[in-house]
């Protein structure tokens, strides 16, 4: 973490912009592709030759040292490699520089993180950097859901239905394509297991949500209900006319983690 004399006056004085919206998903736009090897070599120190080595070994690419043997080139052929990539390459390179960090270097992770995940809000990139790992990044209310959910979990000891949110995350978080009926399935299953816990009911959560009426308060039952309904259609047997959109999965998602939740105060 750099000294608050080395940061830059918008840090040191505190001015932070807004979020912008999220416009950006299936895409690593050209400023993000510079930015992601500045920051590797200004905010975490790593020399354009190590850079290099990790961009190539993701790209499993040879690293042209007969003629680029020194600077500038070495760091121009990293930029040209960074902008002709296709665009997940680039964020699985985001990861190796990370790993690479922590493997020699883990003072200088959060040094690295925090500005890549900087860059990603103020581009309106829907992706954030966690500890090393590239996951989806919704909206602040989505991003606070979630959060507030895997707290309530991981506290009151449940570790599989803190495993299956997680599990859901990571289906949203898939590249190059999201694997949204995954995200559904894991996400309600989370919800699922809250709810057997709760109950100590063994059936589904629709037959919980019938057999246990003041489970929740009516009428987020009966809404609980369909859309353990909807979720049974959609992501576990899937249909043929019927494309899932982020918006209703993250939606279903959000729900899921809120719901449970609230679940969880029960055991307390």
């Amino acid at each position: 973490m750099q000294d608050k004399e080395n940061q830059p006056f918008s840090k040191r004085f505190g001015h932070v912009g807004k979020n912008q919206e999220i416009t950006i998903r299936e895409d690593a736009p050209e400023n993000f592709r510079y930015a992601v090897i500045a920051i590797a070599s200004k905010d975490a120190n790593l020399s354009s030759s190590i850079i290099r080595e990790i961009v190539c070994q993701v790209l499993r690419i040879r690293p042209d040292t007969e003629h680029n043997w020194g600077e500038p080139n070495i760091s121009n052929e990293v930029q040209y490699l960074m902008d002709s990539c296709e665009w997940y390459r680039v964020y699985d390179i985001v990861e190796a520089i990370y790993s690479f960090l922590e493997h020699r270097r883990r003072d200088a992770t959060s040094d690295y993180e925090e500005p890549i995940n900087e860059c990603l809000v103020e581009m309106g990139i829907g992706w954030k950097l966690v500890n090393g790992v590239i996951e989806t990044r919704g909206e602040e209310a989505f991003e606070l859901v979630v959060q507030d959910a895997s707290v309530a979990l991981d506290d009151a000891n449940l570790t599989t239905s803190k495993q299956e949110l997680d599990e859901a995350i990571s289906a949203l978080s898939r590249r190059p394509e999201p694997n949204l009926s995954g995200a559904v399935f894991h996400a309600m299953a989370a919800l699922e297991c809250v709810a057997r816990e709760v109950t100590g009911g063994k059936e589904t959560l629709g037959g919980i949500i019938k057999k246990y009426p003041d489970l929740l308060p009516k009428p987020l039952d009966e809404a609980i209900s369909k859309i353990w309904g909807y979720s049974s259609e959609i992501a576990r047997h899937g249909k043929e006319d019927r494309t899932l959109e982020r918006e209703e999965v993250q939606l279903v998602v959000g729900l899921a983690a809120t719901v449970a939740t609230y679940l969880t105060q029960k055991l307390i």
